[in-house]
């Protein structure tokens, strides 16, 4: 093989010049390196606006960009139009979520017809976007007053208190080949006579479809909660694994606003939950106080994912399968 030097520093073969078992070392050798690149199958980001301008509440002009971490403007609360799709967002090959980062704190659901990853391109065309079905999917889940499914709150005199009263508040987004990450500290947040600092670490991987959420608080006080906003007085579907390690709570229907069908779970360690609820807008999982991390799991899962669980009777098997893992490894 001759090799030809056309200019300082850069060499170009003359692959006219090979023989046949030189081009198939060639060939070997560029197939090898084209398996060694993985795409990613998980992805988390935060996009804020920039080159506008706030009045009042509002954030009027400028462009989306994405940032790894940013402080919450004092002025943003719901519908501000500083953030695009109003906060983070985390997504795997076969679902995504996002979390209203404002006093609301609930996580939404993206409901995904395809199997790569769609949320850098979500909702750049318009603000509502997200919410007419198109062809990676759409924003599947009404929240309303409730948590959405997952997300934190404080059960207090009968009724969850959401992030109405924050001093401050930070989130950041970190991407790897193994997982995609948001977190978010809250600073301040004042529930009732209490006035604490809280932290929730949100990791997805790839090929399923579960978040992992580890939730950290400063102090010890009673009543945070987590859980499953209800839709259509669908039933609740309760199991826990025979060690009491851990357990599951879930709906399956149809309760999204396509409308079609859709199956939420949390699973919740034993040990360290205080109660099950019956809350106004959602089931609720109340955890002891404690000043230790604490880890749970949540998933949502469509009818019209790729290849998706499409009956109840699929679901509870998935869920039950899942159980077992968590009951013999206690981690997904």
């Amino acid at each position: 093989m001759k090799i030809y030097k056309i200019l300082p520093g850069l060499l170009v073969l003359s692959l006219f010049a090979c023989s046949k078992k030189e081009t198939k070392t060639l060939e070997t050798t560029e197939a090898d390196q084209s398996q060694e690149m993985v795409m990613p199958k998980t992805y988390a980001e935060i996009a804020a606006k920039e080159g506008g301008q706030w009045n009042g509440r509002k954030y009027e002009g400028g462009t989306f960009k994405n940032v790894d971490s940013l402080w919450l403007s004092p002025h943003h609360t719901d519908h501000s139009f500083d953030i695009r799709y109003e906060g983070p967002g985390w997504e795997s090959d076969k679902v995504g979520y996002r979390l209203y980062l404002d006093w609301r704190n609930a996580i939404d659901i993206f409901g995904k017809k395809v199997d790569t990853l769609v949320l850098s391109q979500v909702g750049l065309d318009g603000f509502d976007s997200y919410h007419e079905m198109s062809g990676w999917g759409a924003d599947i889940l009404k929240v309303g007053k409730g948590l959405g499914i997952g997300s934190i709150g404080r059960y207090l005199n009968d009724t969850v208190a959401h992030f109405n009263q924050v001093d401050s508040t930070f989130a950041k987004v970190e991407n790897s080949d193994k997982a995609s990450s948001v977190v978010i500290d809250y600073y301040g947040w004042k529930t009732g006579d209490d006035k604490i600092d809280f932290s929730s670490i949100l990791t997805i991987k790839p090929n399923d479809r579960y978040t992992k959420n580890t939730i950290q608080s400063s102090e010890a006080i009673s009543g945070i909660c987590t859980g499953i906003v209800k839709h259509n007085d669908l039933p609740l579907i309760q199991k826990e694994s025979e060690n009491k390690k851990w357990g599951y709570i879930a709906t399956y229907g149809v309760q999204t606003l396509i409308p079609d069908k859709l199956g939420m779970a949390i699973f919740y360690p034993m040990d360290e939950t205080e109660s099950l609820v019956d809350g106004e807008f959602d089931h609720l999982i109340v955890f002891k106080p404690t000043t230790e991390p604490i880890s749970f799991y949540f998933l949502g899962a469509w009818e019209q994912e790729k290849d998706g669980i499409k009956t109840q009777e699929e679901f509870v098997k998935y869920l039950n399968e899942k159980l077992s893992e968590l009951n013999s490894n206690n981690t997904l």
